[in-house]
Parts: structure tokens; sequence; C-alpha cells
């Protein structure tokens, strides 16, 4: 028997570490013959976690979920006897299993499969094929390229740039004379609610280690440098093994593979600034400098790092290079659209009844990713918008479920693909407030370079706050425009040009929300405090006291079994009492 616990940070944060610790404990304190106890990191399915994989004594995989360390024992029990009944209760629903089964795997074919801190791992499950293939059967630079180019690859983190062109642009520079060209890995993974980066990096390290020393071949660069956030810790620790793991294989250094290519890897870790994700003020940063975007052209192909030709990817394109090396440019492009190819990845948060990470083909509808895969809203509540792309991208409303998840579709109904964050809302959510959300986040992140963007940011999140104030004025929504027109054309980089797009789909899909605050000073969706109220409904209210014993300012009173009364002088709206009534009889206007 072999138990394998999911290891990723979201495992780890809910008790994987305990879970392993006393089924560790149990493993020495009885040495069993045959039970292996390993590591695997996330599956994707971050709802369910900790996940513990059993598998049985011909191979057979039974997925147990919400383990805690209590059930430790039942766990062993059922390995060390074969009675995979004592744990039926842990097993996973069939429900439950869709989530995975309805999805395409390329770029997390391995995580939540192969150990990540085991090259040899990687290696049983094909690893490094795909770079031994190009230097041992004489792929060229072009050759390489060529499937790249074949597979209609786009990079997987932002504006979705051709991967083939940017390759080929870093190959054709002059290197200067010393020849040296740079290629960087960007996993600067900013966006809120984006996880995906990190889950590949977490749960399977090589994959973007080979794709990088693909990418390195393809443009004659000697060097890589993987650029990831510090808040990652667990991703830098099992990187750093990776690449010490490859180097003392031979997969990095000196004459890889006998060949006569040579290339090495190192991880800088950035300060978690959010522009850094423009590539230009990534590669600022890199030099030791504060991270501002520069003026293109020239390009990073031209004069990137140290002014170097450099080419830039994130880790998600990276994670798909060998895999199409492997099985072909015409088996990538085979899925997807005409205009985008492939799979993407999404992570999927919010109001979302299975948060995760989700990988499905191109062309795939967002209706099917948040219901048929996402299982729709949670607690059966209305579904309302879904956020894509983050800070840059935009909100999508119930009217667009249909849209395909396509470049050109996407940027149709005013959001992005960007890195692949789903902030799905429901009928809960005010859309004014999220939009505001997003802007005091890219407010805060604006390296201040631009006039447009540290001002025009700041002029508009003064707006909102005054919306979700109840002081909202007539003609704030012709300013909101106005600002976001003026900022998208006179920015310097991305973070600027697409600041100002939750807002304008907010201005485009929920222009009732916005005139409701402004012109009612009201609230549709009952969030903003300032624009709501709490009552009791007399004719409800049990006396339970249950209300009042959750307020934190004592503005609830009524004896016993005796209907309840909110001082609205005293209230300050934090919704304790609505969340402690059992009966519905806390009402919000």
């Amino acid at each position: 028997m072999r138990i394998v616990i999911g290891e990723g940070s979201c495992g780890l944060a809910a008790g994987a570490g305990s879970v392993h610790d006393a089924l560790q404990e149990l493993i020495n304190k009885n040495n069993p013959a045959g039970i292996e106890l390993g590591i695997t990191g996330c599956n994707g399915m971050c709802f369910l976690e900790p996940i513990v994989d059993v598998y049985d004594k011909d191979g057979e995989l039974h997925r147990l979920v919400k383990v805690q360390a209590k059930d430790a024992q039942k766990i062993y029990d059922a390995a060390t006897t074969g009675d995979l009944s004592l744990v039926s209760k842990l097993a996973i629903s069939a429900a439950d299993e869709e989530f995975l089964a309805k999805q395409t795997r390329v770029a997390l074919r391995d995580c939540g499969v192969i150990d990540p801190e085991s090259i040899d791992d990687y290696l049983a499950h094909g690893g490094y094929e795909a770079i031994t293939k190009i230097l041992t059967t004489g792929m060229t630079q072009e050759d390489v390229i060529q499937q790249i180019d074949i597979a209609g690859l786009r990079g997987r983190g932002g504006a979705g740039f051709s991967t083939a062109f940017k390759w080929r642009a870093a190959r054709d520079a002059k290197a200067g004379e010393d020849g040296q060209k740079y290629l960087i890995c960007n996993a600067d993974e900013g966006d809120p609610g984006a996880f995906m980066d990190r889950a590949v990096i977490e749960g399977d390290p090589h994959s973007l280690i080979e794709g990088m020393l693909i990418g390195a071949y393809s443009i004659g660069a000697s060097e890589g440098i993987v650029y990831v956030r510090a808040e990652y810790p667990l991703a830098i620790v099992r990187l750093k093994k990776a690449i010490a793991d490859a180097t003392d294989r031979g997969y990095l250094g000196n004459n890889i593979c006998g060949s006569d290519f040579s290339c090495t890897l190192r991880i800088k870790a950035g300060a978690g600034a959010f522009v850094c994700g423009e590539e230009t003020a990534l590669i600022e940063s890199l030099e030791g400098k504060r991270g501002m975007p520069r003026l293109k052209p020239p390009f990073p192909a031209q004069a990137g790092y140290w002014l170097k030709p450099s080419n830039i990817n994130n880790v998600e394109t990276y994670a798909n290079v060998a895999w199409i090396i492997n099985n072909g440019g015409a088996a990538f492009a085979a899925m997807g659209t005409e205009g985008s190819k492939g799979t993407k990845v999404f992570a999927l948060s919010g109001k979302i009844a299975r948060g995760g990470l989700v990988e499905v083909p191109m062309g795939t509808t967002l209706r099917e990713v948040i219901f048929g895969i996402g299982g729709g809203i949670r607690g059966g509540k209305e579904f309302k918008a879904v956020q894509l792309g983050g800070p840059s991208g935009g909100c999508v409303p119930a009217s667009k479920l249909d849209t395909v998840i396509d470049y050109n579709e996407l940027a149709a109904t005013g959001a992005i693909m960007g890195s692949g964050g789903m902030v799905v809302m429901d009928e809960t959510t005010c859309m004014v407030s999220m939009a505001r959300f997003f802007l005091d986040f890219t407010a805060k992140e604006s390296c201040g370079k631009c006039v447009h963007c540290r001002l025009g940011t700041k002029r508009m999140l003064e707006i909102l706050d005054r919306l979700v104030q109840g002081e909202g004025e007539e003609g704030d929504i012709q300013k909101l425009e106005d600002l976001c027109y003026a900022i998208k054309d006179g920015a310097l980089c991305g973070l600027g040009q697409t600041a100002p797009n939750p807002v304008l789909t907010t201005i485009r899909y929920f222009r009732d929300e916005l005139e409701a605050h402004i012109l009612e000073h009201r609230c549709p969706a009952g969030e903003c405090r300032e624009l709501i109220s709490y009552s009791i409904n007399k004719d409800v209210c049990v006396g339970c006291t249950a209300c009042a014993r959750q307020c934190p300012v004592k503005a609830i009173t009524g004896a016993p079994k005796q209907p309840h009364e909110i001082d609205q002088a005293i209230c300050i709206k934090c919704g304790n009492c609505k969340t402690a009534c059992r009966f519905g009889a806390v009402e919000v206007a």
C-alpha cells in the first residue's frame, strides 16, 4: 500500500502537515512491511483539502478528502489490513470526482500525481524526455520554435502574445561580443485570487525547469532566471531542490545530455510589487532597481536584462512546452479555438461551491467552468458575475455566461484572459464595492512613474469611496468614464492601461447599481454599510436572544421570548445579528 498526502500550500494550510505527522508516527511505531508514505502537490481540489490518496496493492487509487489528524489511525488500519471500508466515510463523492474528470490537463498534468521533491518520480513520468529528444536527435533551434508555432502557444500570463514570435525575436537578436542572452520566468503572480503558477512550482517544479531549458536552447541563452514572489516560500524551497537535483543529474550545467548546450538556472525572490508582473519592470527589479516599466522599444528581445537579448514567459507557458515537444505542436493545436489553442488553467475562487485549480481546453464556456466543474454558487445563491483577469480584467455578468474562453471573445466582453484568476460573485456582492476593491489595489500598486496612472487611479478611487459611503453625486459616472479613458490612453505600461477595466465593465453591465448608489443612496446588494440598516421583524422574532448576545455594541434590546428591537443610533451594521438569527427575523434594507 502507498499513502500519498497532498502537501501544496492549500493542503498544508488545511492541516495536511499534522495528518502526515500522525501517519508517520504510526508507521515508525509499528514498522509495517509494504506501507509507503509520500507527498504530492495540490491536485487542484483545494475545496477538499487535506487530501490523502491511498493506492492499494493493485495500484488502484482511493481518494480520501477533508482528512484530519484524528483520522490517521483509520487510514493506517485500512492500509495495513487492505480493508478500505474502514475509511469509506472519508471517500470522495462521485459529484466531487467530476471536478477533475471534466478537465483536460497539460500544464497541470503531474500536479497532485508526482512527488515534487523527487526527480526520480518526474523521470518516471516522462520527465526530461523532451530536452533529451531535442539534444540527442539533432533538432535545431528553428525545429523547436516551429513546433511551438504549430501549437499556437500564446503567453499564459496576460496579453496572450505569441510565444514562438518572442522566441524567434530573442534568437535572432544580436547578443554582442560575449554572446550572452537570458531566459527569464515571470513567477511574480500578483493578481488577487490567482494561484496557478504557485501550484505548478509547488507540485511539478521540474516541468518548469524543462520548459525553460527548451526555451533557453531555442534562443541561445546560457542562463535562466526564475523571478518568483517571496510570498511563495514553499514554491521557492521545492524549486531550489529541483534545480539542485537537475544539476546533479546533468540536466542543468555544462554539456547537457552530452551536447554542446550548457545552461544554468537561478532564483530571484521578488519583493511582491504587482507592477513587476510587467516584463520591463521585472527586469528593472532583477537588476536591483525599483520595479518601474521601461519605455518600449527597445523590447526585451533586443535589450532586456543588463541590456542583453532576453525572453520572458510565465510559469504556465513554460509548463506546456515539454508536452508540446513530446506530443507535437499539432496535438496541442487540436485543442481550443482557431485563435486560442491548447488549454488554460484558471483559479476558481470567491462564492464558488468547488474552489481550486481548473484546466480546460480553450473554447470551453464560462458556464461549463463555473457550474459544470465548479459546482455553481455556494449556498445555492444566484450567480451574478465573474471577475476575469484580476485587477486588470473586468466583471462578466450572468448574461454573458455562455462566452467561450478565448482571448478575443473575452476581450469583447471588456475583460481579459489575464493569468487566469476567476473570482465568482453572487447576488450578495455589491459591484460598486467590488470595482472599488480592485481599483484600490491598482492605485496602491502603481509605481508612480506615469501621472495618468499615479493620479488618475487615485481620483477614481476617491469617487468610488464616496459612492459606497452614500455621498455620490450626479455626474460621477461620467467623471469615472472620462478618467478611465484618459488613464488607458496615457499610461505607460499594462498596469495603468488596464486598471480602469473593472470600473468600465461595472458601468457597462451594472450601471443600475451605480445609479442606485448615487441617486437613491441605496446599495441593492445590501453590502455597503453606510447605505443599509438592520431591523428585526417582530412577527418573526421568537425572542431567543441570540442576536443580542452577538451584538458587540449592545444595540439590541428585548426580553427573552419577546420580540427584540435594534437601536439604529447605536448599531454599527456589523451584521452579527443577521448571522446569529436562525429564524430569518433580522432584515436588511
